[in-house]
């Protein structure tokens, strides 16, 4: 009688994210059967009655493979970081915000003193006169109360810890986890670490099947809610900022197919060290003005280009942050 393959030990962990990559995991749908088959949650902590001090005493390398997904804002994702690094042989950024720094990372544009000061005084719906914010540690008759520190900085997870592969997204498509997961199940020889797995090499453009010219012209930009869509044009073509030219394929362009423009969350392609720069550079060339100051008419159309450029992908881009 063949003996049965040992089943590998999983783990997911949520870092600074909104929690749609874990959704992410769920919606594997009757294909959970399969993953169950194949393996065991040891940690899960939306799922799972696992404490830290549970993974602490884990020997190291005891958990196959940990899908961390979320940015480290502050030190218990930190702590969390290191600690399934050394608890995992293989330990994957999971989703935008693991892999790139994420919608989180646009906080990189303020500082914590900005950040606190906005949200435990100046904001609408907070009546503070004693301008009281949150401190690591503060003491009271009982003992001391303790929150994780909060950093300056957002950063991705391959700024904290080695990383083994990377799968984009926000959140990324579950048939390409389900994919990865097959190979992983499989024992069949992983790509080069540091992969970006999951995805394909080329743009959204060279996938998208909206009709292209072969040179875009553009006078104004507009922003989606000004035009009718045609569903049928590129969304460049018709003054719509879309940020296929600087991002990587894999989610078979299912913002494009639903009507709107690609956001970015999937990263830039191989080769691109920055998208925000890949992206300035396709509009550039696309502008139908010579003058500077009739180019500088049509930039004004660009609401927020920070945001827009490096929604996903400010914290291991070349500016980083906002300068103090």
């Amino acid at each position: 009688m063949e003996e049965s393959k040992p089943k590998l030990k999983l783990s997911i962990y949520w870092a600074a994210a909104c929690g749609g990559c874990c959704v992410s995991v769920l919606d594997v749908h009757e294909k959970l059967f399969d993953v169950v088959a194949a393996a065991d949650l040891v940690f899960w902590p939306i799922a799972l009655d696992t404490k830290y001090e549970d993974v602490e005493k884990m020997p190291d390398n005891h958990i196959d493979v940990t899908l961390f997904n979320g940015a480290v804002r502050n030190g218990e994702n930190e702590h969390m970081a290191k600690l399934l690094r050394k608890k995992s042989k293989i330990l994957v950024a999971y989703g935008s915000c693991s892999h790139l720094g994420g919608i989180p990372g646009l906080a990189n544009f303020s500082t914590k003193e900005d950040i606190f000061r906005r949200v435990y005084q100046e904001s609408e719906s907070v009546i503070n006169p004693e301008k009281v914010q949150p401190l690591p540690e503060f003491k009271v008759n009982e003992g001391i109360l303790s929150l994780p520190e909060f950093y300056n900085d957002v950063r991705s997870l391959g700024q904290v810890v080695d990383v083994d592969y990377c799968i984009p997204g926000c959140p990324p498509q579950t048939e390409r986890l389900l994919e990865v997961f097959g190979v992983i199940v499989s024992g069949a020889e992983l790509p080069p670490k540091g992969s970006v797995i999951g995805a394909e090499t080329k743009t959204q453009c060279d996938e998208c099947t909206r009709k292209k010219t072969e040179e875009k012209r553009i006078k104004k930009f507009y922003r989606p809610w000004e035009v009718t869509d045609d569903g049928v044009t590129c969304f460049m073509e018709q003054g719509v900022l879309c940020m296929g030219p600087a991002t990587r394929s894999g989610c078979g362009y299912r913002c494009i197919m639903g009507n709107a423009p690609c956001r970015g969350c999937y990263g830039p392609p191989p080769g691109v060290t920055d998208p925000g720069a890949k992206m300035m550079s396709a509009i550039a060339s696309i502008i139908d003005e010579k003058e500077p100051e009739d180019i500088s008419k049509v930039l004004e159309d660009v609401v927020d280009p920070a945001g827009l450029f490096y929604r996903f992908s400010l914290p291991v881009s070349l500016i980083r942050r906002k300068l103090s």
